[in-house]
């Protein structure tokens, strides 16, 4: 008898017999994101489950009423995407019987695809924004607060967790945010989830309760922040961002923004004052959300650090961090401070004992240590980088430097950033395009750069600049 390895809930995994995929936590299985029909969602996932493995042949699929229950759409949706899947040759039907996978892999002439034959290549230096020094992780710290949270968690406290997060986790965050980032927060406004992209997804769901069908984001930004959004169902409207932060003038049409205002990724820029004067002002006109996505903002060199601007208005402004830049994106612990006019639902919180770990690695003043030394860590790296770059590269310019984990690199104009950064890849150097983080890629390429040096260690930092060198070079 067939089985298989499938994901049940968060970073859990099962082997489960092929006679009991109905079994299976199909809401977690099958993910229904993107556009398209519900049906044609629904048929996508599935296919995707069958050809990767993850429902073997021979497994039975749920009864249309089954999974159309636990998916909460209607039983025509299932019976549609089951109906176009027997036609395809990946499900067989048969009256009496289950459902089943019909699909067979040809494991000996099926090449690998492209993505897998791109991973034999080792990355040499990662110059890829978006990760911290994992090799400063406090390792000791943090499993000296994972072992003193489980000898003394109380049994309660093992028992269904509060979706909004543990109460002395939320406690902790709240005190830490008004003392840090000047936030007006409190216990019972704070939830603990599992980074930004969670958080994000959480307030679009809530926005979307509230009739809100469009959010604004900065272009460029996050393409994983777009698709959060896009996910849960609402539309995105790409607006631009120049030096001075976001464009408030554009945002027309929307009563919903996300913004880094304290540092905009990727262009480095601040939000100026006035424009954040200016946009709560946009809030309070349209009944409008901010969302603000306060990713590094701990981060800060050359300049005095800024406050979160929900501080101007928590009661429009949604305050979104995690500790993904700061300690590491493996822990998966996040938070938001939301205004009560916000149904965030009831979404599964983090583990209990990491949120614990969290407030007691806080607590004992650890957190705090661990940011200052990387500060002056990162500042050091920062600084060894631009030598770098303006003695291996005189002809680009360097932007961006005064903040965060990461700088853009300007090219001589007529430059190719897009062939930049696949002719380093096949030299095993990771980087990342300017527009890469476009919702809407420009006719003409821009010649910019994204050079991160957070997870890159300071003997790397020559090699890896020459190595772009070479690379220009050859383009």
């Amino acid at each position: 008898m067939l089985s298989t390895v499938v994901r049940i809930g968060r970073g859990v995994r099962s082997n489960l017999m092929a006679d009991s995929q109905t079994n299976l936590a199909w809401a977690t299985l099958l993910d229904l994101t993107g556009t398209g029909p519900v049906h044609q969602r629904l048929a996508r996932a599935l296919r995707g489950a069958i050809r990767d493995g993850r429902l073997p042949t021979g497994s039975a699929v749920p009864p249309s009423r089954a999974l159309a229950e636990e998916l909460g759409c209607s039983r025509w949706v299932v019976t549609e995407a089951y109906g176009q899947l027997v036609t395809e040759g990946y499900l067989a039907a048969r009256v009496g019987s289950a459902t089943r996978v019909a699909w067979t892999p040809d494991v000996v002439s099926t090449p690998r695809p492209a993505h897998s034959r791109a991973r034999t290549i080792a990355i040499r230096y990662d110059l890829a924004p978006g990760l911290p020094d994992l090799r400063a992780f406090p390792r000791r710290r943090w499993a000296d607060s994972v072992a003193a949270v489980t000898r003394t968690v109380s049994v309660t406290d093992l028992g269904l967790p509060d979706p909004r997060g543990h109460l002395v986790a939320r406690r902790t965050i709240a005190d830490y945010l008004r003392r840090s980032r000047g936030a007006v927060a409190a216990a019972d406004t704070v939830t603990i989830c599992s980074g930004i992209t969670d958080g994000v997804t959480r307030v679009a769901r809530a926005l979307r309760r509230l009739g809100v069908d469009a959010v604004a984001v900065e272009e460029p930004g996050w393409p994983r922040l777009r698709a959060a959004i896009t996910g849960a169902g609402l539309s995105v409207r790409p607006v631009p961002v120049d030096r001075d932060g976001l464009e408030i003038s554009a945002l027309d049409g929307v009563r919903a923004v996300v913004v880094g205002a304290a540092h905009q990724f990727p262009s480095g820029a601040v939000l100026s004052p006035e424009r954040r004067a200016a946009l709560v002002r946009w809030a309070r006109a349209v009944d409008g959300f901010v969302v603000e996505d306060d990713y590094d903002a701990e981060f800060r060199y050359d300049r005095r650090p800024i406050a979160a601007m929900q501080g101007l208005d928590p009661a429009r402004v949604t305050l979104l961090g995690s500790v993904s830049k700061t300690l590491s994106p493996a822990l998966g612990l996040g938070w938001l401070v939301a205004p009560g006019t916000l149904d965030l639902g009831a979404e599964a919180a983090p583990p209990v004992l990491d949120q614990l770990a969290l407030a007691a690695f806080v607590d004992r003043g650890w957190y705090d240590a661990h940011l200052r030394a990387a500060r002056r860590r990162f500042r050091a790296r920062r600084d060894l980088l631009l030598a770098a770059l303006a003695e291996a590269i005189p002809e680009g310019t360097v932007d961006g430097t005064a903040a965060g984990l990461h700088v853009l690199l300007h090219l001589p104009t007529g430059t190719d950033a897009g062939a930049v950064v696949r002719t380093a890849a096949r030299a095993g150097l990771s980087l990342m395009a300017l527009d890469d983080y476009r919702a809407d890629r420009p006719a003409t390429p821009t010649p910019v750069l994204v050079l991160g040096y957070g997870n890159l260690a300071d003997v790397e930092i020559a090699p890896a600049v020459a190595a772009l060198r070479k690379t220009l070079d050859r383009v």
